[in-house]
């Protein structure tokens, strides 16, 4: 009753602050339609309305909302920090190679889904029919290819980008997933979605800006323009191309969900299965002389045995926020992830240089990223309910 109370509270003063005579209280809004708010009211009331909205949602979150919102936040802002540091860090001997760290992943989210198939009792996957389940594996090749080229391309990008510029950039995923969404799934997007997606992409332009490090093997060092350029190319491209295989799988893998009725751990599995036999193939296209010479786990250390845990790990803290939180809980991680990017590469690692152009396109960034997770309809029916209170 007590926690009632206070959500009531918070919710009245919340409306008040807004100003409750902009809406008249008690009257229905039956009439309205479905977007009438965003086109009937100020533009400063809209903006208050959907930050108080959030504010509300995020202050009463459930436990398990809040420990998948923590959970997402630290696993992503570690994962891209230590790739890293790993990529610019000085070692004695040969570095570790990214493929085997790929495989490796895909090994451990093998056997930890089965695990969990086991675990649960899972009765979607049929031992008799093994024509079917190869069927629906090779389904899955797409995505899962699609997926283990992103991996290995994540590696390719943090070479030569800091964790911050990285994170700000891969934001770009929102609009090629959203590109492939209508595309293929016939999806409408809000004019609010256009904009954040508009939004979005003056926000990636003005952090691409400026170029004034280059980082590569063991150093990050100041050099000249061309060789600058030339890193900053280099990182840019694995990230759009990170951007566009994320969307495409993304968009391909729910399609497939919906038309199986098979578990998403299940689904995993053979994911992971996929993922192994094309994180070999790449190994064997460009590191085969270096796994002959140094052998598969060369460079291996702690921090590389970590990262290898975390990129395993990633897919299944992605499912827990799908079960347990919402699309304004994933902007929220999102703009939290690049903000503590953002203070660990300057004050840390110090491979991160801060001016305004950069400050306003992260800004713009993390901005565009929370407007594009809300709903509309989720702050009018937020508001309807403040106008009973």
């Amino acid at each position: 009753m007590e926690e009632g109370r206070q959500t009531c509270l918070f919710t009245t003063v919340s409306h008040t602050a807004l100003g409750s005579n902009l809406v008249p209280r008690g009257k229905p809004n039956q009439h309205r339609g479905p977007y009438s708010i965003w086109l009937t009211k100020p533009t400063i009331w809209r903006t208050r309305l959907m930050l108080s909205s959030a504010l509300r949602r995020l202050l009463s979150m459930e436990k398990k909302k809040a420990i998948s919102l923590a959970t997402l936040v630290i696993q992503t802002t570690c994962l891209v920090l230590t790739i890293r540091y790993s990529r610019i860090a000085h070692v004695s001997g040969p570095r570790y190679l990214t493929s085997t760290a790929v495989i490796l992943s895909e090994v451990i989210k093998l056997f930890t889904c089965i695990v969990m198939v086991a675990l649960t009792g899972d009765k979607s996957l049929p031992t008799s029919n093994v024509r079917e389940q190869v069927r629906e594996t090779l389904r899955l090749a797409v995505p899962s290819g699609l997926y283990t080229l992103q991996n290995n391309l994540q590696f390719v990008a943090m070479s030569s980008l800091d964790a911050a510029t990285f994170q700000v950039t891969y934001q770009l995923k929102i609009l090629t997933t959203a590109m492939f969404s209508v595309m293929f799934l016939k999806r409408q997007l809000t004019n609010l979605k256009w904009v954040s997606l508009v939004l979005l992409t003056v926000g990636v332009a003005l952090v691409q800006l400026p170029v004034t490090r280059s980082c590569h093997g063991d150093e990050c060092v100041d050099t000249d323009e061309s060789a600058g350029r030339a890193s900053w190319m280099m990182g840019l491209s694995a990230v759009i191309a990170m951007c566009l295989s994320s969307g495409f799988a993304g968009v391909y893998f729910e399609k497939v969900l919906k038309s199986s009725q098979q578990s998403l751990w299940v689904r995993n599995v053979q994911l992971a299965v996929s993922g192994i036999i094309f994180g070999v193939m790449c190994a064997a296209l460009s590191d085969t002389d270096a796994i002959l010479q140094h052998g598969f786990f060369q460079g291996y250390n702690v921090l590389t045995w970590l990262i290898v845990i975390q990129q395993a790990a990633l897919g299944l803290v992605v499912s827990l926020v799908i079960k347990y939180a919402d699309n304004i809980v994933k902007g929220f991680a999102s703009a939290l992830s690049i903000v503590l990017s953002c203070l660990v590469s300057y004050l840390i690692i110090g491979d991160l240089t801060i001016n305004f152009v950069f400050l306003l396109g992260a800004a713009i960034v993390i901005s565009a990223t929370f407007l594009y997770s809300v709903n509309p309809s989720q702050l009018q029916d937020s508001h309807s309910k403040s106008d009973m209170v």
